[in-house]
């Protein structure tokens, strides 16, 4: 119950009804990013809302154009408290309702084609539990921003009421919120996307995997190579619905990514109130995961920015680029023997990263000195060095 306390304690910082006000001000050096969003959130009469907490039972679209400031540091969320300020805040220029799928389906198109052939992918966010929709949006924002990834932003938000309170109103929220999640998909692989990567965060995660389970036995699946990655950050599932999830699915052509923390106190939460199940974020034991198709990456030992260590996976989007580069080299085989060997990047460990590419255990001849399976590190280890952030920043708002 301390927690809890403490999880409503840090809400003071949240963003205000003024947080999404469009500013049509702009300042050198600020970078601007377009937001597409699909949502099973009800529309809210206060422009600087845009979506509130409550349910629909159809889909609601928007194109938000968001800039981020010139001070940005990487893993933070420059939240507006007050009149956003571009200078200095995470601030709209535009936020534009789309009132048809048919809508949200040509702003896709239109963002695909500015983007060159390789390049037209699509990146869908959904966000957890006690989220207001102005959070999802700057946390999306930002990592956008700091993964410099060149496809196309769409975020998933469903109804969450931004409150610790509400959890069990969230938990039904992600529930209804599957079939949408669903919709969505669909009409992006529809749309003429190349590839699809689809990020999940805390309770997220709930509605996706079960999303892609009822995909999994419609009779209708999604074509797997063009589905690039699947990556499930500080799930809040319980690990033995999700081992059920995945013997429902049976081994993925491709493994889940699963982005586990031992120290996370929001998940920590959510094992109380859930009669102390372990949840997948926090499992220890990742060779049981791999060996039931996914690839751990463990940032236990990785010094969080936000005070919960429930935002991590936010912090990845910075090494972005160098993991790119690191998965291409092993694609390629040049680069197959250092994957194996490289478990370890700035405290982050991968266990079972050599499944990613299949040829890697073909490939790669045994060498000495190639690590072991990782075993689970104490969340009291001293972090390593490069391991802690340059700037822990100002302590944000818990956010699942």
């Amino acid at each position: 119950m301390l927690l809890s306390v403490g999880l409503l304690a840090g809400c003071a910082g949240r963003p205000g009804p003024e947080a999404l006000s469009a500013i049509s001000d702009t300042v050198p050096g600020a970078s601007e990013h377009v937001i597409l969003v699909a949502s099973s959130r009800e529309r809210d009469p206060n422009p600087g809302v845009f979506f509130n907490g409550e349910r629909t039972t159809a889909l609601n679209f928007a194109r938000i154009d968001i800039t981020v400031p010139p001070n940005h540091k990487p893993g933070q969320t420059e939240i507006p408290h007050g009149i956003p300020n571009p200078a200095t805040d995470m601030t709209v220029r535009e936020a534009i309702y789309r009132d048809t799928p048919e809508q949200f389906t040509a702003d896709l198109k239109a963002e695909l084609a500015r983007r060159k052939p390789g390049d037209r992918d699509v990146t869908i966010f959904i966000h957890g539990y006690n989220t207001l929709f102005s959070e999802a949006l700057y946390r999306f924002t930002q990592m956008a921003e700091d993964s410099k990834q060149p496809g196309v932003p769409v975020l998933f938000t469903w109804a969450s009421r931004g409150s610790v309170a509400d959890y069990v109103y969230d938990n039904n929220s992600a529930t209804a919120a599957r079939d949408r999640l669903e919709e969505t998909i669909r009409l992006i692989l529809n749309s003429g996307a190349e590839r699809i990567t689809i990020l999940a965060h805390s309770m997220g995660n709930w509605v996706t995997v079960e999303a892609l389970r009822q995909i999994k036995i419609s009779g209708t699946p999604l074509p797997p190579d063009r589905i690039e990655n699947i990556i499930l950050a500080a799930p809040d599932i319980d690990v033995d619905v999700f081992k059920s999830q995945l013997k429902r699915f049976g081994k993925p052509p491709k493994p889940f990514i699963v982005i586990v923390s031992r120290d996370d106190k929001a998940l920590a939460f959510s094992d109380f109130i859930a009669g102390d199940k372990p949840r997948l974020g926090a499992y220890t034991n990742d060779e049981e995961l791999v060996e039931l198709g996914a690839v751990v990456v463990d940032m236990t030992k990785v010094k969080s920015i936000d005070e919960f260590n429930h935002g991590k996976f936010a912090q990845l989007a910075a090494m972005a680029p160098e993991l790119r580069g690191m998965m291409a080299r092993a694609q390629a085989r040049s680069g197959a023997q250092e994957m194996l060997q490289q478990s370890s990047v700035a405290g982050i460990q991968f266990v079972g990263i050599d499944k990613l590419v299949p040829t890697l255990a073909s490939t790669a001849p045994a060498a000495k000195g190639t690590p072991k399976p990782h075993k689970p590190q104490s969340a009291a280890s001293t972090p390593p060095a490069g391991a802690e952030s340059d700037s822990p920043g100002e302590p944000e708002t818990p956010v699942q």
